[in-house]
């Protein structure tokens, strides 16, 4: 394996960032928590972010620090299927469709939660506060983000959003065929 610094895998998928910062915007608008600061895409770390203020309900501070898993990942399947079903059914593919794919496989990349969610999530399992029930969620959760991180030295991202890319539109020429 080779190495790429962050900020240029960043550039190469920043729709993917870029979704990601709406995704956590969103949940936090439906569940009624303020934000304070949004950026959507910078060529720092991190590359993009949401600034919003700390929950009352601590179970709401696991959702939106998830909220992007399941946005990116559906947003990106969709996305990458426009461009897929035509390459994968008909064996041809114009740029449009290889363009799709591109935008997909970015956006399904940025879809695992970051580190600063993690800890978002880990502050409020913490607190005494907190109840069991979502410290018996919420402990795996950031286990998982942070086992996602750290298999992204690997590009365990990139398979994420490529497999995403893939297995969706291989499923729905599967169902609608």
């Amino acid at each position: 394996m080779f190495f790429i610094p962050g900020q240029v895998v960043s550039a190469l998928t920043f729709p993917g960032v870029v979704v990601h910062e709406i995704a956590h915007q969103i949940f936090c608008r439906w569940l009624k928590v303020p934000v304070f600061e949004v950026c959507y895409f910078r060529l720092e770390n991190p590359s993009g972010y949401v600034i919003h203020e700390k929950p009352k309900e601590p179970w709401k501070n696991i959702v939106i620090g998830v909220g992007p898993f399941f946005v990116n990942t559906a947003i990106g399947g969709l996305v990458a299927s426009m461009g897929a079903i035509p390459v994968i059914k008909f064996h041809t593919g114009s740029f449009i469709d290889y363009f799709f794919i591109w935008l997909g496989v970015s956006i399904a990349t940025h879809a695992f939660p970051s580190t600063g969610d993690a800890s978002n999530i880990w502050s409020i399992i913490k607190e005494k506060g907190t109840g069991i029930g979502l410290k018996i969620i919420g402990i795996p959760i950031v286990l998982v983000i942070y086992l996602g991180t750290l298999l992204s030295v690997v590009w365990f991202d990139l398979f994420y959003g490529i497999a995403v890319a893939m297995v969706l539109p291989n499923l729905l020429i599967r169902l609608f065929a």
